[in-house]
């Protein structure tokens, strides 16, 4: 199947989408954010809605929308702790309820919000695996940058901001980058995808991770061995892609809630690598 140039495209946009999503997703499971990253990625779908609706680029309004939608859960997750989940439910809905209003709207246009979902992985072209390879570019550089601040924020950020981490500010810009992770990936590999390859693979890398950089770096190899195998069962019996690799990422969840997770006290003792 690699001899086709459509495949290779897949493969590679499957790993340059892996890098980011194991990097931020890694971010997203430690600091328990799940929740609020899933709600960014569904909210897009109100930027899709206005652009298209006001007649711009799709790109152009999914970045200002996802964005500013990112901003405001960070401020009202940092404010309102107590009722974030509540506030962040609301603005998930509200947001895709928006995205859909408007393309009901716009007259003599139809968006097939489906692609959106599960995304067109086999149908990326080479111009868009450079937007992915500069988001993977800038993520590393921040993530490098920032690495001790991160990873005291996710040991314990009362203590981090005691100790004088900007904390909030590394949040909001966890918040940022996950926005643009999403502006960049939504129409290669799908949100449901997104949010598997923010969840799944680091949830697996935790258990066996004996510091946050070495939990970043399996999670991106499992997201490329889920991209890699659920593309071959989507050539092999001609399932759809996104579909197919979600379902390979699941069997190897499932798999690993049988291993045995090493004691919270080991655990504890090594994460400050």
């Amino acid at each position: 199947m690699l001899h086709y140039e459509f495949m290779q495209n897949a493969l590679l946009a499957g790993l340059l989408a892996s890098i980011a999503c194991g990097i931020i997703g890694t971010l997203v499971v430690v600091n328990r954010i799940v929740f609020i990253s899933g709600g960014i990625a569904h909210a897009a779908y109100g930027g899709i809605g206005l652009a298209f609706f006001l007649g711009f680029a799709p790109l152009l309004g999914v970045v200002g929308f996802a964005v500013a939608v990112a901003v405001v859960m960070a401020l009202v997750s940092l404010k309102n702790k107590e009722r974030a989940d509540t506030i962040i439910g609301m603005l998930w809905a509200v947001g895709m309820a928006i995205g859909i209003l408007l393309i009901d709207l716009t007259p003599g246009h139809r968006v097939d919000l489906m692609s959106y979902l599960f995304g067109s992985i086999l149908a990326v072209p080479r111009s868009d695996l450079l937007m992915m390879a500069l988001l993977d570019l800038a993520i590393i550089a921040i993530v490098v940058f920032f690495y001790k601040d991160f990873l005291a924020m996710s040991y314990d950020d009362e203590f981090a901001a005691l100790m004088g981490v900007p904390t909030r500010t590394l949040y909001i810009m966890l918040l940022v980058m996950i926005a643009f992770c999403v502006v960049i990936i939504i129409r290669m590999i799908g949100l449901i995808l997104i949010i598997a390859f923010f969840t799944i693979a680091p949830y697996i890398a935790e258990r066996h991770s004996r510091s946050l950089s070495s939990m970043m770096v399996f999670s991106i190899l499992y997201n490329f061995i889920f991209t890699a195998l659920g593309l071959w069962c989507s050539y092999m019996f001609n399932l759809t892609s996104g579909a197919a690799i979600i379902m390979v990422a699941a069997i190897f969840f499932f798999f690993s809630l049988f291993l045995r997770r090493p004691p919270k006290a080991e655990r504890k003792g090594s994460a400050g690598a």
